[in-house]
């Protein structure tokens, strides 16, 4: 069964009305479980409110999660200079993206995904995310042998972070997409749960 739904986005206090579609009562529930989604009824209409802070806070999770890998010594050293160039060269990109959405969302955000502008950069985000995993996944996976049991753990615990914050910002953008089709998904995985979320992020460093 389908509801009618109210989409919101929501930046430093300030909401804005996105528009309105439908979703199934489980796409419902599982946005509500999403740390960047609150959910929330009115008689027939739910409201989905987007918590906008959270993609940057997610952009700088992944930021964070280079850093943290690259700080080991022993495992940037073992990564190599060709392996680390590669994984700037996403750093930056990812960087760059983050720069761009704060630029455009300013301190009052009014956009919505459905918006050609707005979608590309919040995509952006996510493909520049999903890029420093995929690298820093490679690059770890690399010196897997090379490095000390401690110093692999490190770098993993770090990874699998950012693995989690990519999973939840994938399932974000699957409610949103649900805007416009009904049970339309871009993942296919079920969302993390608020506290691995926010466990993530302590991890990288970032304060939610």
């Amino acid at each position: 069964m389908t509801q009618r739904v109210n989409f919101v986005a929501i930046d430093g206090g300030r909401r804005r009305f996105l528009g309105m579609g439908l979703m199934t009562a489980a796409g419902i529930a599982v946005v509500a479980s999403l740390s960047a989604c609150s959910v929330s009824r009115t008689g027939n209409v739910t409201t989905v409110t987007i918590n906008v802070a959270e993609i940057k806070d997610y952009s700088q999770a992944g930021l964070n999660a280079v850093t943290t890998v690259l700080s080991i010594a022993a495992v940037a050293s073992a990564i190599g200079t060709p392996a680390v160039g590669i994984i700037g060269l996403a750093d930056t990109a990812l960087s760059t993206a983050l720069s761009d959405f704060s630029t455009a969302a300013g301190s009052t955000l009014t956009i919505t995904y459905d918006d050609t502008n707005c979608k590309s950069r919040v995509d952006s985000i996510l493909s520049a995310l999903t890029k420093v995993k995929s690298d820093l996944s490679a690059a770890i996976s690399g010196v897997s042998t090379k490095v000390s049991s401690t110093d692999l753990s490190d770098a993993n615990t770090a990874l699998n972070a950012l693995g989690t914050i990519v999973s939840a910002f994938k399932a974000l953008l699957d409610s949103v997409a649900a805007r416009r089709h009904v049970g339309a998904r871009l993942s296919g995985a079920a969302a993390p749960s608020q506290a691995q979320v926010q466990q993530a992020l302590k991890v990288l460093g970032v304060t939610a």
